[in-house]
């Protein structure tokens, strides 16, 4: 079967050559790209600009400039203290400081002595006309006598040693010792000659090295004053005030005798730092200086905010206040409230301790009387310098509170039963409720001011913290009035307006908490119907302007350079409630923090103070009212309440329905209910027990009645 075998392919041939296999193929790398030539001149500038930034040739640099400028300046002091020594320029100097400061005595005294000097030096002068003729007579008196004096000598060693020629003998003397003093001159001068303008110039190189002429960069390092923090001196503030960048004051400095020293008052330490009044010359305002407080503390090597610039009672007179550098980042101590349990509050005539002011004193806040606003931005401390002034007046048991927290996160739940209205939330539901609670404020204050002239009424605070919420909110009752706003028709802004125009003249004032003020959230009528006006930190002057207003900003009032989140706690007030400075029209104050525990302990004692305080969580006006349930709630656990307490808390409970009660409606209601008033300890109270038996029998009678 193998022959039957075709094969598809031909059989190579051997006798024919095979075609040389090809060589193999072997990858050669690319030839290396010729790099580029650099120019020259790039060359040259890179090797120059290497050489600058080398740190030897830095070194080199600063020690040049350095000695040179050790020379320069040391050349100038040497000049002008030859030149104040030969004129009356240190005279005009300080005379001129002396009018600049506005103290005519001195200037006076000044201007003497600068006569006098003149008159000397022109003596001085006119001596000098007649100086040779009496040099040239002294020359002739003095060479007369000392040849007469060398010639007795010379006698008196002639008979000594029986010698004629001894008589010449000590003016030969004299002469040899002529030739010897020219001799050493001649070989001296030369060397003098060429040494005298170094040992010249090593002078006024020591000078300059003393009195530090170089700039502080080309000092070396262990050389250079690092001021920051350092104690403030005359020298250091007139510096500062010299480099402020007023031209006007600038010259006035550097014209001045003493530098400019007499610019300036004691240094008197206040507090955790220093406090110096500073007169300005004539042409500098005080603006000018309060406008560059930052650059003015860059000066003092202090940060912005330790550095306070206000207006005493001088005219052209700063006042400059200039913390010891990091002292405002330490914590104040703890509040009185807090480590004084036996502390208590007097409405009238106490004072609040609400923190201490820069000078370290204690600050004291009255709030009698005075309608209060306290704003600034989120998270700083508002709330909590709010609750200490209220806690502290919580200590009066005559005091009553009615307390809206419009953002209910229990920052006031601690006034539970203290207060006989809290309301807690930042609904609009909330909102209305804390409108209605102010209204009841207006309700209480137009019933004490129909009263008969002469009663007196306890305290009443109505305390809105977070108040912005109310004047933006934007629901609307059932007679399409807006609860929030600041028009006419606004019912929580026209409340609030009503209790700022009379209430405080019947002991109802209001207190208001707010955040980041705008006219929007904060209507101008109501921000300047407080009597009492704190900020903490804001974001531009305008809201301190708001905050505070314009007399307290243009005063040297800053809020806004307060620092957010470092400062928290930190107040400027504007109050005749509490001591300013004279010619300020605003403090400093640091507030003490008490922490919610702490608050809870001070509220556990006010509590004690008092019978027991029903408090009032929801206001609802439109409800038809129990009377007798409603006296029965109010009275709580106390066995006896007096009369006017019933009534307050009954006026706080609804001021539509018993705001206008008086003692005989009361006695009225509860005289038909069989549970009348009687008097304990010479007083009217309403007993718990006989009105818990009258609702009883009222209840009995009435399912008497709905069984038959």
């Amino acid at each position: 079967m193998t022959d039957n075998v075709v094969h598809l392919f031909k059989d190579p041939d051997p006798q024919q050559p095979t075609a040389p296999s090809a060589p193999p193929l072997t990858a050669m790398p690319e030839p290396p790209a010729k790099p580029r030539p650099v120019r020259v001149f790039v060359r040259i500038g890179r090797a120059v600009v290497g050489a600058v930034k080398h740190e030897r040739t830095r070194q080199a640099g600063r020690l040049t400039v350095r000695h040179g400028s050790y020379v320069i300046g040391g050349t100038r002091i040497v000049a002008r203290r030859a030149w104040d020594g030969r004129t009356g320029a240190r005279y005009e100097r300080l005379l001129r400081a002396a009018e600049a400061a506005g103290n005519y005595e001195a200037a006076g005294d000044w201007e003497e002595r600068l006569h006098r000097f003149r008159t000397e030096r022109h003596k001085r002068r006119m001596d000098l006309l007649t100086a040779p003729e009496k040099l040239v007579k002294g020359a002739a008196y003095g060479a007369g006598g000392s040849i007469g004096v060398l010639i007795a000598i010379g006698i008196a060693l002639a008979i000594a040693n029986k010698d004629v020629t001894d008589v010449v003998t000590p003016l030969m003397a004299l002469v040899e010792l002529i030739r010897l003093l020219v001799t050493l001159i001649t070989i001296l001068w030369g060397p003098l000659v060429a040494i005298g303008p170094w040992l010249a110039l090593a002078g006024v190189w020591a000078v300059g090295r003393h009195r530090g002429a170089a700039p502080q960069w080309a000092l070396p390092a262990h050389s250079r004053s690092d001021d920051a923090g350092a104690p403030i001196t005359p020298s250091i503030v007139v510096t500062a005030l010299r480099d402020l960048g007023v031209a006007p004051l600038r010259k006035a400095i550097t014209e001045m005798g003493d530098a400019g020293a007499a610019m300036l008052g004691p240094i008197r330490i206040a507090g955790c730092g220093v406090e110096v009044d500073v007169t300005l010359p004539s042409g500098v305002s005080t603006q000018e200086v309060q406008g560059r407080r930052r650059k003015l503390a860059e000066n003092l090597a202090r940060h912005e905010h330790e550095v306070f610039i206000t207006l005493p009672t001088a005219a052209r007179t700063v006042r400059l206040w200039i913390a010891d550098s990091g002292a405002l980042d330490e914590p104040i101590g703890p509040s009185p409230l807090v480590t004084d349990e036996t502390l208590t509050a007097d409405y009238t005539k106490g004072k609040a301790p609400w923190g201490q002011d820069l000078r370290g004193d204690a600050a004291a806040l009255s709030l009698y009387q005075r309608h209060l606003l306290i704003t600034g931005l989120s998270n700083q401390g508002k709330t909590a310098a709010l609750r200490s002034l209220a806690l502290w007046l919580a200590l009066d048991k005559s005091v009553e509170f009615r307390i809206a927290d419009l953002k209910g996160s229990g920052d006031w739940a601690m006034f539970d039963g203290l207060a006989t209205v809290l309301i807690q939330g930042p609904t609009d539901e909330h909102v209305i409720e804390a409108t209605e609670m102010v209204e009841g404020l207006v309700v209480e204050m137009e019933r004490r001011l129909q009263a008969p002239p002469g009663t007196k009424f306890d305290p009443l605070i109505g305390l809105v913290d977070e108040a912005q919420v109310a004047f933006m909110c934007p629901v609307k009752d059932d007679e399409g009035r807006p609860y929030g706003g600041s028009k006419a028709t606004s019912r929580y802004f026209m409340a609030a307006r009503k209790v700022h125009n009379q209430g405080r003249a019947v002991n109802v004032t209001l207190w208001q908490g707010t955040q980041d003020p705008t006219d929007q959230n904060l209507p101008k009528l109501v921000r300047e119907g407080a009597h009492t006006r704190a900020s903490l930190a804001l974001g531009t002057e305008s809201q301190a302007r708001m905050a505070l207003g314009d007399k307290a900003v243009d005063g040297g009032a800053a809020p806004n350079l307060l620092r957010p989140g470092l400062d928290k706690g930190t107040v400027v007030v504007a109050s005749d409630g509490i001591k300013i400075p004279a010619g300020q029209a605003s403090i400093t104050v640091r507030t003490h923090f008490i922490d919610d525990t702490a608050a809870a302990r001070i509220a556990e004692r006010a509590k004690a103070l008092r019978d027991g305080v029903t408090t009032l969580h929801v206001i609802n006006q439109d409800e038809e009212r129990d009377a007798l349930a409603d006296i029965f709630g109010v009275l709580g656990d106390t066995p006896r309440v007096l009369t006017a307490d019933v009534l307050k808390r009954l006026s706080a409970l609804s001021e539509k329905t018993y705001g206008t009660w008086t003692p005989g409606d009361l006695k009225q209601v509860l005289e038909e209910a069989g549970a009348g008033p009687y008097k304990s300890d010479g007083r009217m109270v309403v007993g718990r027990e006989r009105v818990v038996r009258a609702l009883a029998n009222r209840d009995d009678e009435a399912s008497a009645s709905a069984e038959a």
